[in-house]
């Protein structure tokens, strides 16, 4: 299993392919780099693939502190540095988008490109409903309050088709399997400033993705930061809630690509 130290965290990685350029996919809150499979096994024939789990999530480890947005976009960072990755593609969803906005406003030089899925660059405007869900978990689990989880994490689409409720259950098992130090990474992103303000300094070719169905995070916000991002572009996936790389993997994958062929 590999994992490197980095800012203090042992953080959990992969590597696949190989290939001139590398894209580095930083994953949303309650999930893992196990959410872009479909994306890593596409891209992999030409690029080289990393995934890693933030701090206190999936594979990596759950430190005492160090779960604000900040401190992560550090870890990214220094991530790059030590892996050699840079300048690379950066592809982050939700949580990992405000991760790669903010390193791709600070820190340009490690960036190629920056792919931003169901991602806000503003406050948080759940506040209070995500403090109730956090306080329940952290007395009673994930358990208490997957139900309630699963249609703000995917779309109606994916979640009520009948052929896809394999998949539907293995993502709610992976959910269940945070432990309740989970809350850390959550009162991190709960907690977490707006960078709307920052964005003007991006200045690597953008794209954002965003799901049509997503309630999380919704396709104005995606709008908001198109406009804020010279030349950014916008795509829709169809029929995709807060978790497209899983609900409509070919569809992220396809805007992905074109986007990519143009980016030189």
């Amino acid at each position: 299993m590999p994992a490197i130290n980095v800012n203090g965290a042992e953080i959990y990685y992969e590597i696949h392919g190989v290939g001139p350029e590398t894209i580095l996919f930083s994953h949303g809150l309650l999930m893992s780099g196990k959410m872009f499979k479909a994306q890593v096994d596409y891209f992999k024939a030409r690029y080289r693939c990393v995934i890693y789990d933030h701090r206190g999530q999936g594979r990596s480890e759950v430190t005492e502190n160090g779960y604000d947005m900040d401190m992560l976009t550090e870890d990214a960072k220094s991530l790059i540095k030590e892996l050699n990755l840079g300048p690379c593609h950066m592809v982050g969803l939700s949580m990992g988008g405000f991760v790669a906005m903010r390193l791709a406003a600070r820190h340009r030089e490690f960036l190629k490109s920056l792919i931003l899925i169901e991602t806000s660059a503003e406050v948080e405007p759940n506040k209070l409903k995500y403090n109730i869900l956090k306080t329940v978990v952290s007395l009673f689990g994930v358990k208490s309050v997957v139900n309630r989880v699963m249609p703000i994490m995917f779309g109606q689409t994916f979640l009520t088709d009948p052929n896809r409720q394999d998949e539907v259950e293995y993502w709610r098992g992976e959910i269940l399997n945070n432990e309740k130090t989970i809350t850390k990474a959550v009162t991190g992103v709960i907690a977490r400033n707006g960078v709307s303000n920052e964005l003007v300094n991006i200045t690597v070719p953008t794209l954002v993705i965003a799901g049509e169905e997503d309630v999380a995070t919704t396709l104005e916000k995606a709008k908001n930061i198109k406009l804020k991002i010279p030349q950014a572009h916008l795509a829709v996936i169809k029929k995709a809630g807060h978790s497209s790389t899983i609900e409509e993997p070919r569809q992220v994958i396809d805007a992905i690509e074109v986007f990519l062929n143009g980016v030189h």
